[in-house]
């Protein structure tokens, strides 16, 4: 297995189609990668709240499709930084399936926030959870079920693996499991290409609420407390730039700050909605950001714990989280007998909480302690807790 190396070259020409900006063309300004999930909130409210102005830093946003996407804009110098799934920067600094990348992870989104759905026609055959999934499999050997998840590195596939080896099922073997964009999981079980999948809301709720699918499972049952979302940069650029990551950091904070709060959840969907990007119903977006989530079934369920953005240290990297990730990859066989003292090494690299503690112990400037807010951002400002 390589050693991580330093990134490739700046790319210069951006994808027009799939990035957009928030603040355009301004000159260092830090641009910043995110797919459009209910867990990029603390992005956007950021952006829609002046938080990064506060903080005295310009910044764009890029959004992707998927995150082969955005693995391949940071290993590239495309993007600055990402909104990402929690593995991809042990991925990257391995180089798994590709190029090494000496990458980071200095701040963590949220907790939780994933679904695994089924769909109908598994309900009607009787599948009601991993065990009665497995029999069905068993008894009907000649159709492979087919399931989707996000990427290989990610809790998706994680989370998915483990509830399948519940019921028995052996997720090499028994299943075949299908990598897809999250914007495509939906289209896919409507059309019946894969029988169901592990993604990020709000992905699960438009299928419950299209009446397609049911979720069986979700992140708060099968691997409570998890990290699921980073803010991933490289070395080279926090190097280059540490005021400007640090001052990312701050501004992140505060907004995941006023996600968690449940009784600014009604703003944070307005956020969503009125950025353009998260495509969804706002009685979707509600289900797991307000709730009662709906899993499908006729049950409803509180959804305080399904998005964790703040409490608990959840927006802490620590060594207790980077052992938990280095575990998940050893045990889904991402990482061979002979890499694992390499991965020890580079999971612990990569999460920084030197840099975390290091950006919320500097204060803010000066000059930057009230910034100028359009109407629309003063109507949605409320006082951070």
């Amino acid at each position: 297995m390589a050693r991580p190396l330093r990134c490739a070259n700046p790319v210069t020409k951006h994808s027009k189609h799939h990035s957009t900006s928030s603040i355009r063309g301004r000159r260092g300004a830090v641009r910043i990668g995110f797919i459009a999930l209910a867990d990029c909130a603390p992005l956007l409210v950021a952006d829609a709240l002046g938080l990064f102005a506060k903080h005295d830093v310009q910044v764009e946003l890029h959004r992707e499709v998927g995150w082969a996407t955005i693995r391949e804009k940071i290993l590239y110098r495309q993007i600055d930084a990402a909104h990402a799934v929690t593995g991809l920067g042990l991925s990257l600094r391995l180089g798994l399936g590709g190029a090494a990348c000496r990458t980071i992870a200095p701040f963590i989104f949220n907790l939780h926030g994933n679904a695994i759905t089924l769909s109908m026609d598994l309900w009607r055959r009787g599948v009601r959870d991993a065990a009665s999934l497995g029999k069905l499999i068993r008894s009907n050997p000649q159709r492979l079920i087919t399931l989707g998840i996000v990427a290989r590195t990610s809790t998706h596939n994680f989370m998915m693996r483990r509830w399948l080896q519940s019921g028995g099922i052996n997720p090499d073997r028994d299943v075949r499991l299908v990598v897809l964009p999250p914007t495509q999981m939906v289209g896919s079980l409507a059309a019946g290409l894969i029988d169901g999948y592990c993604v990020g809301e709000p992905w699960n709720s438009a299928a419950v609420t299209r009446g397609i699918g049911w979720c069986p499972v979700t992140s708060e049952d099968l691997m409570p407390g998890h990290p699921e979302k980073v803010l991933l940069t490289t070395e080279d650029y926090a190097e280059e730039h540490p005021a400007e990551i640090r001052a990312v950091i701050r501004a992140l904070y505060e907004a995941c700050q006023f996600c968690d709060r449940m009784d600014n959840r009604a703003r944070v969907v307005e956020i969503l909605l009125s950025s353009g990007h998260v495509r969804a119903d706002r009685d979707v977006l509600k289900l797991s950001l307000i709730g009662p989530f709906d899993d499908g079934t006729s049950r409803r369920r509180a959804a305080e714990n399904f998005h964790i953005f703040h409490r608990g240290d959840a927006n802490a990297p620590s060594r207790a989280k980077a052992e938990w990730l280095l575990g998940e990859f050893i045990a889904h066989g991402l990482i061979p007998a002979e890499a694992r003292e390499q991965a020890r090494e580079e999971v612990l690299r990569c999460c920084t909480p030197e840099l975390f503690h290091d950006a919320l112990s500097s204060p803010a400037p000066a000059s930057a302690s009230k910034p100028t807010k359009s109407k629309a951002q003063a109507a949605l400002q409320p006082a951070l807790a």
